[in-house]
């Protein structure tokens, strides 16, 4: 299929802090092919978020309305926030050719993996990523030099993340998380294979 310009559907997920954010910077800096969808969270924006940008920020009610209206691809209840991808988000930019990134938290990407089992054609076009730190010190240690979150919230995130973990062999790809340079290097690396496939 080499040749071929069908886009490419880039779904990357891991457990709370371990830089899915950074790399996926990186990765848009360096592709000028990739666009990101923006997803909806029912959360206040942290410190420097910008809506339209982070995420769209929803009021509860919003979200519920869009729950009902069936605008959401996926949507999950996260920490105890609402958290969703449009459809339009996706659909209009593959239509336009483009590629497309999704940044989900790992119940958000599952649901992704198994709208592929039942759909030929997203599967086609979807590359799932689980980015997952060396180990549960490791992303204890992320988790807090974020400086966000009170020690009982990265204590729930790292339970969290165990069973996240144990799902991690559902995704197409796992990159142990190093350096933010490797990281990026060895997304690009299969979002470049996903391309030429």
């Amino acid at each position: 299929m080499a040749g071929d310009t069908q886009p490419v559907l880039l779904v990357l997920s891991g457990p709370s802090g371990v830089g899915k954010t950074t790399v996926a910077l990186r990765l848009l800096a360096g592709n000028e092919s990739l666009t990101r969808v923006v997803t909806c969270t029912t959360r206040a924006p942290r410190e420097g978020e910008v809506d339209g940008e982070a995420y769209h920020f929803l009021s509860d009610s919003e979200f519920a309305r869009r729950v009902a209206s069936d605008d959401f691809l996926e949507h999950a209840e996260v920490y105890g926030n609402g958290y969703g991808t449009m459809k339009s988000a996706v659909t209009e930019p593959m239509a336009a050719g483009q590629d497309v990134l999704v940044v989900n938290d790992v119940q958000g990407a599952l649901a992704f993996i198994a709208m592929a089992r039942r759909d030929e054609a997203l599967a086609k076009v979807m590359t799932t990523i689980f980015l997952v730190a060396e180990n549960g010190a490791s992303l204890r240690a992320r988790l807090e030099s974020r400086g966000e979150d009170a020690p009982e919230v990265i204590s729930k995130r790292l339970a969290v993340a165990e069973d996240e973990m144990a799902r991690r062999g559902e995704f197409d790809h796992v990159v142990v998380s190093g350096t933010r340079e490797a990281d990026a290097a060895a997304v690009q690396e299969i979002y470049s294979n996903a391309k030429s496939e």
